[in-house]
């Protein structure tokens, strides 16, 4: 792992990944998963989807895990389908009230789930890993729902914590909505960003909610241009492809729109961003195809004076963190804990 300011070139150096066995086998059947429910014609097969879906779904668990940890459901919004998982400790906890990441998962705006065994792994590991309640939110899924009902859903489960805290948790645990943090990778990492820059602009007031950081792990951004990380190793590195990227992004975006759209190009033209925009930690992946456009972001805010760290994984593959063989996903747990403390609201 490195820090803040690694060059393409030395990129192009770092050596490649050396995946476990298991790793390879979880990343084949998932690309080829993607290529066989994502349509030809921009549109996916739920059927298909639906058979995948519940293998992978898991339930919430009301009983504590070895590490402590419990989960329970509960609903934002039923009548769009809107909920969340919220992963908090058993009693007995720390008596000081946690701080609460409100977790976005990836897929391309398009597949994948807060019930599925990697995300609902990964928020305990973030969960005990950085000593948070995790609110892991299902927000509505392209195409059927394009752009921009995951941000819309992303907002109004800010408003629902506002207004109600955070439900399902044992009576003794308590929360502080003040060191409230967004977490998402890939598309997650996209509607975090846009989400955090809404509940800025126009949070009530007063509101127990204040955002005190993003967690942008690989996040998920483009244009219409084509980078050199996007070049150098599409078909090389695993999971993202400029074909399945593409459809993402029209499964998204607004009919006709192209990928130069600010929903996916944040630029300095389009970036407008409030002054309560809070500070970002950016994860990037040396085996990413997208970390080009990374960087770009994490400059984008820079520049327009806002707080910004960059970690760099040179071995990370996108989505390296949802597996806990790999070394570089308890790096990854650590660093946001690095973040959320040094960030949290103090009184």
């Amino acid at each position: 792992m490195s820090e803040t300011g690694s060059t393409s070139r030395e990129q192009e150096a770092a050596p490649r990944a050396s995946l476990p066995r298991a790793v390879r086998l979880q990343v084949a059947v998932f690309s080829a998963a993607i290529d066989v429910i994502n349509r030809r014609d921009g549109t996916v097969n739920r059927r298909l989807y639906s058979v995948a879906d519940r293998v992978l779904r898991v339930r919430a668990g009301p009983r504590p895990d070895p590490s402590g940890v419990r989960s329970a459901d509960f609903d934002v919004d039923a009548s769009r389908g809107l909920w969340a998982r919220v992963f908090s400790f058993s009693s007995p906890v720390p008596q000081a009230p946690l701080p609460v990441v409100v977790y976005f998962h990836g897929g391309g705006f398009a597949m994948f789930s807060a019930r599925q065994c990697y995300f609902d792994r990964l928020c305990r590991r973030i969960c005990r890993g950085v000593g948070a309640v995790v609110v892991s939110v299902e927000y509505r899924l392209a195409p059927e729902h394009p752009y921009p009902a995951a941000y819309d859903d992303a907002v109004d489960t800010l408003r629902f914590i506002d207004a109600n805290g955070v439900p399902g948790m044992d009576e003794g645990v308590r929360v502080d909505l003040s060191s409230c943090f967004l977490a998402g990778e890939s598309a997650g990492g996209n509607i975090i960003h846009h989400a955090a820059n809404r509940w800025a602009a126009a949070a009530p007031t007063p509101s127990p909610v204040r955002v005190a950081g993003l967690l942008s792990v690989q996040p998920y951004f483009g244009g219409e241009e084509r980078t050199e990380s996007e070049l150098r190793l599409d078909g090389v590195a695993p999971i993202v492809t400029l074909r399945r990227a593409d459809f993402w992004w029209r499964a998204f975006l607004p009919e006709g729109a192209s990928r130069d759209h600010p929903a996916a190009h944040v630029t300095d033209e389009n970036a407008e961003l409030t002054e309560a925009f809070p500070p970002a930690m950016v994860l990037v992946g040396g085996l990413d195809p997208l970390q080009d456009w990374q960087r770009r972001y994490a400059d984008v805010l820079r520049r327009k004076g806002k707080a910004v760290e960059v970690v760099e994984f040179p071995d990370g593959i996108h989505a390296f963190y949802l597996f806990p063989d790999l070394p570089d996903t308890a790096r990854a747990i650590e660093r946001m804990r690095t973040f959320v403390e040094s960030n949290r609201q103090r009184s």
